[in-house]
């Protein structure tokens, strides 16, 4: 049933009309800016891709084309700048990505409405946390950094892959989170790793919703180019302009986020 949803959507030639494609760009390229800085960019395309009438289920599994494209582009940028921890990284990665494999099984049938009103609360409460001791964010803890990863470090990443595979978007708050305030790294470097993270661990998520039929290539690798050059232009900006340019963004992201999830535009026009 799926599959023919898929077919059926892609035979609409409007879709391939040089505004939606030029609109899909502009959206993946948002989109891989937000998401390399911060995180939760992928509500942008996560959104378009609903209202250009794909179904829920196939746009969750869409967007998983270009956040590979996007996280691949800006981890070797990271790389190349020698700000990526990519040792303590690959062993963070291990417990996302069989996190990430179970929550994309668990995101094919379940809903996830409830699920995203307690994400909102959570977020709310991470803005506290920044806002009240900012010079975690800001300030590397060298013997954290040093240490092997710890086993709670493991299973918060599990916890965090297992919500990754699920529905993605919000993912790289939450890594971030746990890299600054529990593994020590300051905001630039934290987010290096994320991106290396969030790389190793889609390919994984996406196959289990290929093998569901729950991808559609034409929309999803338009918005991928867009992605790409994202991911560069954001990584960039994450090394230049340091950690309190990323700090304030992440902010502005996570309020923006909260207020997407919990409705509150619905709310205010009631």
């Amino acid at each position: 049933m799926i599959l023919n949803i898929s077919i059926d959507f892609l035979k609409n030639a409007y879709i391939y009309s040089p505004g939606i494609i030029t609109l899909l760009i502009l959206a993946g390229f948002m989109v891989g800016v937000i998401n390399t800085i911060a995180g939760s960019g992928t509500v942008i395309t996560y959104s378009l891709f609903m209202m250009l009438g794909l179904p829920v289920n196939l746009a969750n599994g869409t967007i998983r084309l270009g956040v590979i494209m996007q996280t691949l582009t800006s981890t070797l940028n990271f790389k190349r700048h020698n700000t990526l921890d990519w040792k303590k990284g690959f062993k963070l990665a291990v417990p996302v990505v069989i996190g990430s494999i179970v929550g994309a099984q668990i995101a094919i049938e379940i809903n996830e409405a409830i699920f995203e009103k307690i994400l909102a609360g959570i977020l709310i409460i991470m803005l506290f946390f920044i806002f009240y001791r900012p010079e975690k964010w800001l300030k590397g803890q060298v013997q954290k950094i040093q240490s092997k990863p710890t086993f709670i470090q493991l299973f918060l990443f599990f916890i965090i892959g297992l919500y990754g595979g699920f529905i993605h978007i919000g993912v790289g708050i939450f890594m971030l989170s746990v890299l600054v305030l529990n593994a020590g790294y300051d905001l630039v470097k934290a987010n290096a790793i994320k991106v290396m993270t969030v790389f190793l661990y889609s390919p994984f998520a996406l196959t289990v919703f290929i093998i569901n039929d729950q991808v559609h290539y034409g929309i999803g690798l338009i918005a991928a180019i867009g992605n790409v050059f994202g991911g560069y232009v954001g990584s960039r900006m994450a090394i230049s302009w340091g950690n309190n340019f990323v700090r304030w963004v992440l902010m502005v992201v996570i309020i923006t986020f909260s207020a997407y999830l919990l409705n509150l535009p619905e709310l205010f026009r009631a």
